[in-house]
């Protein structure tokens, strides 16, 4: 879409004038212009006349190699010009020479018939004389230096173009062509931004019971949720302009630029009321300031951000929205009640939203009648909005590849393992004992979530190779959405993880590599198990870690001493090997079970749930329609 984005507060006003150094900039090349000019005339008038000795002149007067000579005497120079009739291959070039001290020079001259002159110099000036030889000239090339540095101003290139104005773009109406529609899974954030964009659509019913409008708001989440997407909604919902930018836009090697730039864009804004102010990436500048780390470009930066944010008056209808990843790196004096009213959370999408979300994405693609949006919403726990949003479109790429016209359910899970595992490696062929190893290792996590009353139904088994490294995967799906995890459920969690490891051991006597990163996973839930949820017997209910950067990388950091730091590690050692133990012994005991399963994987490579399933109940001589792991303890009842 080609928005007609301007630079805030219009050329008109941004580019009256250039700054004060710009003026001296245009003075310094001015003048560096004239001078190389004048040397260019001198270097020019050099190249069209040539210097002979005065013993050479007298011999050109004898030979009447000469048409007129030029007495200048004071600046005592002879100017030559040649004859065309008698000296044709110097004609065109005039010489010169210095006068000397020769009484027979004019004698010589007229007996020879050469015209002889002197030019005339008027030596009163005028006014006019001084404009033209010394004014114009800088007049001139200032002009041309004004109008180019208004072009960088406006343009906002150059190292000097746009320093100390805001790089904010500005949307009118909907312009962005996204409105609150456009967003689903975030019901709770929109309904509070719907709230701000009320308040300036229909002030008067707020102010009558004395309400005051947010000064600001603050959008933060795990990247990927839809914050950005969210604030373009509101500039296609307010219907009043709406500046955008980046934290990064305020940051410049120059002391004093973001400052100015906050109080450019606050002066811009206030002048435009009613409008909304959106900073993205808002850590970028409003780190928190302490004494260990210090920057005065950045400090200076937030500092005049807080001041302006205390300055304006809401009444005139401006309101800041800003996001960020990282909330916890801030400044306490900017998420305070009168600067950021309101922290709105725009976090993962449950299962609604999650199927909300695939309906606004699937809307423009043609999907096949049989489609079910809400199972791909149930494989994909824990993915955010543009996730979900690249699912679609991986698997309408998917379908063209193959020659179809619309959407097949098979197109939709195949992206999804397509987004969490890679595309098919179709280069890499697994030998028959690496195929095998690899079967029973996916059998093993496959058979165990069947075992465990605890765990989520089994959607499907694959051996192909993929391209971030897996060599095969087994996908789960639950057949309801859970917001918390029993002791229990973890535990089974752990012993599934290390299904695939005690499968190799159980079949083959011996272990790969293949299970590392199923003991990553297995090691970090025991640990958070035992540091962060109060899970383990011997420490109980003490917080041993806390989570830095939550909605990024999740980082966990130790808050106790080594020694206990120690009998942590131990513990998760012991509960490590309880689950492995477990997995084993189910395994042990349904051996006939994960040797059928194996041998129809290795022929068929990828399996579905209910082929998993069909094979199970086989064996086990059960319903299909009441699986073990399926039923209810009479106790649930």
């Amino acid at each position: 879409m080609d928005n007609k984005n301007q630079n805030s507060g219009g050329d008109k006003k941004n580019n009256k004038k250039p700054p004060k150094s710009g003026w001296i900039i245009c003075l310094v090349a001015a003048l560096v212009l004239v001078i190389f000019f004048s040397y260019m005339s001198k270097q020019m008038d050099a190249a069209a006349t040539q210097e002979v000795t005065y013993t050479e002149f007298l011999r050109m007067i004898e030979n009447n190699r000469i048409k007129e000579v030029k007495l200048d005497y004071d600046k005592g120079k002879i100017t030559i010009y040649p004859s065309k009739i008698n000296d044709q291959q110097s004609y065109g070039i005039t010489y010169y020479t210095g006068m000397v001290n020769d009484s027979e020079l004019i004698e010589r001259l007229n007996k020879a018939g050469i015209t002889v002159g002197s030019p005339y110099v008027d030596k009163s000036t005028t006014i006019i004389d001084i404009l033209l030889a010394y004014v114009l000239p800088f007049v001139i090339i200032y002009v041309i230096m004004f109008f180019l540095f208004r072009m960088l101003t406006k343009s906002g290139g150059g190292m000097m173009g746009g320093v100390g104005k805001s790089n904010a773009k500005v949307y009118v109406e909907k312009e962005t062509g996204v409105t609150f529609k456009d967003v689903a899974g975030q019901e709770e954030a929109k309904e509070s931004i719907k709230e701000l964009v009320d308040f300036l659509h229909n002030p008067g019913k707020y102010t009558q019971i004395g309400a005051k409008l947010p000064k600001g708001a603050l959008l933060v989440g795990p990247p990927g949720t839809g914050k950005t997407l969210l604030a373009k909604a509101v500039a296609g919902e307010a219907k009043v302009p709406f500046f955008s930018l980046a934290g990064s836009d305020f940051v410049e090697m120059f002391v004093g630029v973001g400052a100015s730039r906050v109080r450019d864009l606050f002066k811009q804004a206030q002048s435009q009321a009613p409008c909304i102010v959106f900073i993205d990436e808002i850590d970028a500048i409003g780190k928190s300031r302490d004494s260990h780390y210090g920057n005065d470009e950045r400090e200076q930066t937030l500092n005049q951000l807080l001041s302006e944010m205390d300055g304006f008056d809401t009444s005139k209808g401006v309101v800041i929205l800003a996001a960020t990843n990282r909330p916890e790196v801030l400044d306490k004096a900017l998420l305070r009640p009168g600067r950021f009213d309101r922290q709105i959370v725009v976090d993962r999408p449950d299962l609604k939203g999650r199927i909300e979300i695939l309906k606004v994405h699937a809307k423009n693609v043609l999907m096949h009648d049989s489609v079910d949006l809400d199972a791909i919403a149930l494989t994909t726990s824990g993915a955010v909005g543009s996730d979900l949003a690249n699912i679609i479109n991986e698997a309408a790429i998917l379908a063209v590849k193959e020659g179809r016209a619309v959407v097949t359910q098979n197109d939709l899970l195949e992206s999804v393992d397509m987004v969490i595992a890679g595309k098919e490696k179709k280069d890499r062929i697994l030998k028959l004992r690496e195929k095998k190893i690899v079967a029973y290792h996916e059998v093993g996590h496959a058979l165990l979530t069947t075992l465990e009353k605890n765990a989520e139904p089994v959607q499907k088994i694959t051996i192909i190779p993929r391209t971030k490294g897996s060599l095969g995967h087994v996908l789960q799906a639950p057949e309801e959405e859970k917001f918390m995890s029993t002791k229990e459920d973890l535990l089974a969690q752990i012993v599934i993880y290390l299904g695939g490891r005690a499968a190799e051991e159980l079949i083959f006597h011996s272990i790969t590599d293949g299970a590392a990163n199923d003991i990553q996973q297995a090691t970090a839930l025991a640990r958070s198990m035992i540091t962060q949820r109060g899970m383990s017997d011997r420490f109980g209910l003490i917080a041993l870690e806390s989570i830095e950067n939550r909605y990024l990388d999740g980082r966990p950091v130790l808050n106790c001493a080594d020694a206990t730091a120690a009998e942590i590690d131990h513990e998760v050692m012991e509960m490590l090997k309880k689950g492995y133990e477990r997995a084993y012994q189910l395994l042990s005991e349904n051996r006939e079970v994960m040797d059928r399963i194996a041998e129809f994987l290795i022929e068929k490579e990828t399996i579905t749930g209910k082929e998993f399933m069909e094979i199970y109940h086989e064996i086990k001589g059960q319903s299909i329609e009441q699986p073990p792991a399926l039923e209810k303890d009479k106790g649930e009842e």
